[in-house]
């Protein structure tokens, strides 16, 4: 419900009762992830999306007859059919299953609550039952990131459970679907559970007042990070030459970072290629719980670095982490082009990608997406090594750590 919040948020500051149409699963090549919806108002009035355009008529329809039958969620199941060229399906050949239900702010005024905070841009989550008892089906409870919870899936047993585990994805910024129940230590009813998170933003990392600096930091904001722009020198770390950054400072790197929150969500770019402040900062990265830390230089910089890097007692497990030269074989030159480069391995790196061609890999392309830094409901150990998934020919290897063979650059190391 994300990705219509705000008109939510309105309808609910008017007690304006309306239909909500939530995808709750999907399979294949679906267009839309789980959360996403659809939402039609009292007066007919509609905003958002379940697919993209495929099925949106017939949910609109199905909403519209919820809505004023004032009956039970439904739930409803979409998938591809090449049988009947006007019949109601995906067209990209995945499945997506659809939650229906009337939602009635007067009823429900956790809602309204758990709306303004996610406008605001604070952190909330609200979990919604999609598959159990009928009687619960729709339920939400209301979990901000601290203080107590509001609303209720069934009994209180179950909203303790439920608050729990909403407030572990919220922690690591993932909306995600969750079993519970079924057993006497939890709840007795067998409960799926929706959890839609508004999180806030990951923090992107920038260190190096440079000309690439300058791009990724706008790639960075279009990517939905918060973006830190740190250099130890004040005469290039200025918010004129970084516009798009959301802070701009002037200070050691290594010191900065030291005294700076992250999570597994955090990137960490080091772009300054000077081994006086790569090689402090990184023994300080590679010792912290981030997702992601990636170096700039030629493949000569990258090896005298790890030498330095070992020099210092900095573990193999923990070099093992470090993407140098940083970003994907792109063939880039441009500032423009390397912030690209960079920004999709980290991308890549979140989500378990391979970095190929889409034309060049079979399969669902909206493939689901394993446990990784970005999924994970605590903080992976300080020293973990990343994911290292398939390679194909001439490909990428995600996580290729310090000095694993068959991963292509650029000869000269810039991206």
């Amino acid at each position: 419900m994300l990705n219509i919040a705000e008109t939510l948020y309105a309808w609910c500051r008017e007690a304006q009762p309306f239909a909500l149409a939530t995808v709750i699963e999907v399979s294949g090549s679906a267009p839309l992830p789980p959360g996403t919806a659809l939402a039609v108002s009292a007066d007919g009035d509609v905003v958002g999306s379940v697919s993209g355009g495929c099925v949106e008529a017939a949910v609109y329809e199905l909403c519209r007859e919820t809505l004023e039958s004032g009956g039970a969620p439904v739930l409803t199941r979409f998938g591809y059919s090449d049988s009947d060229a006007f019949a109601v399906g995906l067209t990209c050949g995945g499945e997506i299953e659809i939650l229906v239900q009337r939602v009635d702010p007067a009823v429900q005024p956790h809602l309204t609550a758990a709306l303004a905070e996610m406008v605001a841009g604070r952190p909330a989550a609200v979990a919604q039952i999609v598959d159990g008892p009928e009687e619960l089906l729709g339920g939400t409870l209301y979990v901000p990131a601290e203080g107590p919870y509001d609303g209720t899936l069934g009994g209180q047993r179950e909203d303790e459970v439920m608050a729990a585990q909403a407030r572990a994805l919220l922690r690591a910024g993932r909306t995600g679907r969750i079993e519970v129940g079924g057993d006497a230590d939890t709840c007795p009813e067998r409960l799926s559970v929706l959890v839609h998170t508004s999180a806030r933003p990951p923090h992107m990392l920038i260190f190096g007042a440079v000309d690439f600096a300058a791009a990724l930091s706008e790639a960075g904001r279009f990517l939905g990070y918060r973006v830190t722009v740190c250099d130890a020198r004040p005469v290039f770390a200025t918010r004129a030459r970084f516009p798009h950054a959301d802070e701009v400072v002037a200070d050691w790197p290594h010191r900065y970072l030291a005294a700076t929150d992250v999570d597994a969500r955090t990137a960490v770019c080091v772009l300054t290629h000077d081994a006086k402040f790569d090689i402090p900062l990184l023994r300080v990265a590679l010792n912290l719980p981030v997702g992601y830390i990636g170096a700039m230089g030629s493949r000569r910089t990258h090896e005298q670095r790890l030498e330095l890097l070992r020099d210092a007692g900095v573990p193999e497990a923990d070099l093992a982490r470090l993407n140098s030269p940083i970003g994907l074989d792109l063939g880039a030159h441009t500032p423009q082009e390397t912030a690209i480069s960079i920004t999709a391995e980290i991308i890549a790196h979140a989500h378990d990608g391979t970095g190929l061609p889409l034309s060049r890999r079979t399969g669902p392309i909206h493939a689901p997406v394993t446990a990784s830094w970005k999924g994970a409901l605590a903080d992976p150990p300080k020293s973990s090594t990343p994911y290292a998934g398939p390679v194909g020919a001439g490909g990428w290897l995600p996580g290729r750590g310090a000095s694993a063979p068959g991963n292509r650059k650029p000869k000269n190391g810039v991206i």
